[in-house]
């Protein structure tokens, strides 16, 4: 399905590319860490990214009524959080390291908590991010940028954005060893620097 997303964006003149130089290991867990710039970012990272089984950190509300978006977070091992319920999405969040410790899989978060309307990056917001990686010991950090999905909403959901070139480029892998501040001050600092798509 994320495949036939892909190029049915060709419709509107939307191009992705997906750079990854780094052989990332399939034998361990991953924390895929993305800023997040519109519900285009998702479909090519679980296409490029599948061989990884990514499960994604998502608002409770696209649970429901979205076709097999919906049906797959539900039931794929995705876990929905309640933004207004702290201690709900923590516990999700806690069960999803844990899943993917398991499991050996693979947990996409956007620690910036909402999509940029306009492609400057947010701060992170570190709590969430924490705690996958003190549920999920043996996961492997992988930083991901992206460029100008914002565009293709910027008008709203009708019309969207056409001919606009979304790029997202994985950055070398971190090994979550050392200071857990300083360890997600420098994942943010290297997505920050691969953001180009600003106004």
């Amino acid at each position: 399905m994320n495949f036939c997303l892909l190029k049915s964006a060709w419709l509107l003149g939307t191009r992705y590319t997906f750079t990854n130089p780094y052989k990332i290991p399939t034998d361990r867990p991953l924390i895929i860490v993305a800023n997040h710039q519109s519900m285009q970012d998702i479909p090519p990272i679980i296409w490029h990214m599948r061989k990884y089984h990514p499960k994604f950190v998502s608002k409770i509300e696209l649970g429901k009524n979205i076709p097999s978006v919906s049906y797959n977070l539900v039931h794929g091992g995705s876990v929905l959080i309640d933004r207004k319920d702290s201690k709900q999405a923590l516990g999700e969040i806690i069960k999803l390291g844990n899943y993917i410790e398991e499991h050996n899989r693979s947990a996409v978060i956007f620690p910036e908590g909402t999509r940029s309307r306009n492609g400057d990056p947010k701060p992170f917001q570190t709590t969430g991010l924490k705690l996958l990686i003190k549920n999920a010991p043996s996961a492997l950090i992988v930083p991901i940028s992206i460029n100008n999905s914002w565009k293709t909403l910027r008008y709203g959901k009708f019309p969207n954005g056409i001919g606009n070139h979304i790029t997202l480029d994985v950055h070398q892998p971190i090994e979550p060893k050392g200071d857990l501040n300083e360890i997600i001050a420098q994942v943010e600092q290297t997505i920050t620097a691969g953001i180009k798509s600003k106004k």
